[in-house]
């Protein structure tokens, strides 16, 4: 079945809010890539912060070491779509995630600069990453997202067309927003588009908040 007919005179939106640090962000946002191939969505990406998320909560120690080193990334993510246009994040965000997840980088400077070199961005953004400059625009970016869906879930967050009923126009309020999926390994192909139908068949339910089950295995990257 072919679901890029010429039937379909618009694309839908897709926002995603996401931390470079998340591996499950990071798996959503490889099927949602995915989906774009498959079936007429467009994927609008946008910054959330488990630093921010996890702020004056009692966490382990590791996790705390991760959180203090999460500000960095964002904050860089931030600069860049304010200096350059919000459409940089999508090949960032790629370029992050490929070197902290995949590729098992070292949570360092070097590598957000290296992030920077390969999406041609200045590698002077870098030092946002110790700059509290930002902070505001990305707290209200944050919020933008967790505020949709509570703050009681993490990241991926998207949001998508809401109920039929509420399509006066793709306006914020009609819109659902959603944590998940999460998934691995990435679905690809058709796969990928009839997850996401089951996505957009939930979120035009009123009244669906949940389904779930216990994760019996951590993020496949290969």
């Amino acid at each position: 079945m072919n679901h890029r007919s010429a039937a379909d005179t618009e694309r839908s939106v897709a926002d995603f809010w996401f931390d470079p640090m998340c591996p499950w962000a990071w798996m959503a946002s490889r099927w949602m890539l995915e989906v774009e191939q498959v079936r007429p969505v467009t994927t609008r990406f946008h910054v959330m912060s488990l630093a921010v998320l996890n702020e004056g909560k009692d966490l382990p120690e590791e996790y705390q070491e991760m959180m203090q080193f999460g500000w960095g990334p964002v904050r860089v993510c931030i600069a860049a779509a304010q200096q350059h246009g919000d459409e940089v994040l999508s090949a960032l965000y790629t370029a992050l995630g490929t070197r902290f997840h995949p590729g098992e980088a070292e949570h360092s400077r070097e590598t957000v600069e290296a992030a920077l070199v390969e999406v041609r961005l200045p590698v002077e953004l870098a030092g946002a990453m110790d700059s509290t400059e930002y902070d505001d625009a990305l707290r209200k970016s944050h919020h933008a997202g967790m505020d949709q869906v509570g703050m009681d879930v993490g990241t991926p967050v998207i949001s998508v067309q809401g109920p039929p009923e509420d399509k006066a126009g793709d306006k914020p309020e009609n819109r659902v927003a959603l944590f998940g999926p999460v998934v691995t390994p990435t679905p690809t192909g058709e796969d990928a588009g009839r997850l996401w139908d089951g996505v957009v068949l939930v979120a035009s339910t009123p009244g669906f908040y949940e389904l779930k089950r216990t994760r019996e295995q951590g993020p496949i990257f290969a």
